[in-house]
């Protein structure tokens, strides 16, 4: 059976820095095409442009700076600390460019998403458009997922591909692939606002349905 849809469901976002994943889902809520509320939005660093971002759409905006605290169990306990003060039925990390502790990530089972820019399992972690011209791939592309204790190795919902051109360097690659994010993760932001996505004992669902291993396809897709 499909999740009744949240009630004006709100949303936290983490970011590290310039916040553009952060400005699509902005654009997309304002737009109406997505039935929901950003509350918070959070940085471990000062300065970035993600937090101007915030300020200039009226959106609470904290910095949560990760230097000032022991180590990393300090600092995932005070930002949830933080986070609940807003009680959230979405966690969005939108380039926040931290390792999570497996307690944090628990916390906030199947209501935390984060988007990658690789087509998953492939080239975890960083520098990934590097590795898959290195690797002469001929595709590239990014991918949302649940966020789960493995790096990068949460539950696939969907994936937007491109091609990679001979001539594609790092820097035009990480361009076609921005592009790319900023209408994917705004489809399964709306798809969790509207109670559609879900993550079950068997893996993620859609509408009741469960998503096949390696994510949805939603290359040519813009709506759902």
């Amino acid at each position: 059976m499909p999740h009744k849809q949240l009630d004006s469901p709100s949303i936290v976002v983490l970011i590290s820095g310039s916040g553009s994943n952060l400005q699509a889902i902005i654009d997309g809520i304002e737009a109406g095409n997505i039935a929901a509320k950003i509350t918070a939005v959070i940085s471990n660093k000062q300065g970035v442009q993600g937090l101007v971002r915030a300020e200039k759409h009226g959106i609470a905006n904290y910095v949560l700076d990760h230097t000032k605290h022991t180590d990393r169990e300090d600092y995932d306990q005070a930002l949830k600390n933080l986070i609940d003060q807003h009680n959230p039925d979405l966690i969005i990390l939108a380039g926040f460019m931290r390792i999570l502790t497996d307690s944090f990530v628990q916390h906030y089972h199947g209501k935390m998403l984060n988007i990658h820019p690789s087509l998953l399992p492939k080239f975890k972690g960083l520098h990934t458009h590097r590795r898959a011209i290195e690797a002469k791939e001929t595709e590239h592309g990014c991918s949302v997922h649940f966020v789960t204790p493995e790096l990068d190795g949460g539950p696939i919902i969907a994936q937007r591909k491109v091609a990679i051109a001979k001539d594609d360097t790092e820097t035009t690659l990480a361009t076609k692939i921005q592009k790319e994010e900023h209408v994917l993760y705004p489809l399964c932001t709306k798809l969790f606002a509207e109670g559609r996505l879900l993550l079950t004992n068997s893996g993620p669902t859609l509408d009741g349905i469960t998503i096949i291993e390696g994510g949805l396809d939603l290359t040519d897709t813009n709506e759902l």
